[in-house]
């Protein structure tokens, strides 16, 4: 089978860790070409990580007959507008997280999809490393007894003030960059969707969170927490914790855990159990599974309806903080 080829939206800083530094060890992948606002730095990153082709615009690169894929790692403001174009021109989408500015925006993303025939997968890496596979089994399968709490949390101490992950008109605030993980983790250990009852937030400008924390319930009694921030000092924290009436379940990192990690399962009655897990990037496992699904219809986990439920939940906090969900740019 031909590998299969990709194309670039943007001269992302992701693009390198999350797609091109993997397709040197996917057989199956080749990243062929990118196209950006400024040629001149399309060309220079082209340059840099040896991508074949620059196109003048992203409507050339979505016209390209020789690209099969699109990678979408624009901001998030974006995102749906240009997945949706894709997929209207007939490629498949690796969109990076969050999937769109609000969950309606994915729902329609969804329903595009559903009439192209064609593979939408939002860019969770983390979830399909070996290591969130366990914790979501360790969670499920009565190792713990009952679960009865999930906390998730992911602080940067330090986000440039300049950063578009500030920019409000680009559908940005630290729920959207580094809260889509911590929601999605619980959503994924829970195997369920919550109901978010109550929420507070820091703003750094008028609609635009630096901090937020969100309290949830689920329909069986169960009990989450997620807390995220950006320009929060001093210590960076990433970590999640789940309790039971057995043990309780802490795991440092589960977000990139290829740079360092700790999972750690501690039993009432002394019992102390400590997987380890490999060192490959988790992006190298999602592209893995993206390719998989392009070439031979395997199933991802980070499909369109987990995309729209994942979206609802951070609507949900951001309403129950007083604040309006994000808007498409």
């Amino acid at each position: 089978m031909a590998p299969l080829r990709i194309g670039i939206l943007g001269a992302a800083r992701i693009a390198p860790p999350a797609l091109i530094k993997p397709a040197r060890k996917v057989d199956e992948v080749e990243v062929t070409a990118i196209a950006a606002r400024d040629r001149a730095k399309a060309e220079k990153f082209a340059r840099k990580h040896r991508v074949p082709r620059v196109h003048d615009s992203y409507d050339a690169l979505l016209a390209d007959p020789d690209i099969d894929a699109i990678y979408n790692p624009l901001p998030n403001g974006l995102h749906g507008k240009w997945t949706i174009a894709a997929l209207e021109a007939g490629k498949h989408v690796l969109c990076e997280k969050p999937f769109t500015a609000n969950a309606d925006e994915a729902v329609a993303v969804a329903k595009v999809e559903a009439r192209s025939g064609l593979v939408v997968m939002e860019a969770f890496h983390y979830r399909y490393h070996p290591l969130a596979d366990r914790v979501v089994e360790i969670a499920n399968d009565g190792t713990l007894g009952e679960v009865e709490r999930m906390e998730a949390w992911m602080i940067i101490p330090f986000v440039a003030p300049g950063d578009i992950r500030w920019k409000l008109d680009l559908a940005g605030g630290s729920s959207m960059d580094v809260g889509c993980y911590t929601i999605h983790l619980l959503r994924s250990v829970a195997q369920a969707e919550p109901e978010v009852t109550t929420a507070s937030a820091r703003e750094r400008t008028p609609g635009v969170d630096k901090w937020l924390r969100a309290d949830m319930a689920f329909a069986d009694g169960r009990t989450g927490r997620i807390t995220n921030a950006m320009m929060a000092p001093p210590f960076l924290k990433l970590g999640a914790e789940v309790k039971g009436t057995k043990g309780t379940l802490r795991v440092l990192n589960p977000y990139a855990p290829h740079y360092f990690h700790r999972l750690t399962v501690r039993m009432h009655n002394g019992r102390l159990k400590q997987p380890h897990f490999p060192r490959q990037p988790t992006y190298l496992y999602q592209l893995r599974a993206f390719a998989g699904a392009v070439l031979r219809g395997e199933p991802i986990k980070t499909g369109t309806d987990d995309a729209i439920a994942n979206m609802r939940v951070i609507d949900a906090a951001y309403q129950a903080a007083g604040m309006e969900p994000r808007q498409p740019s």
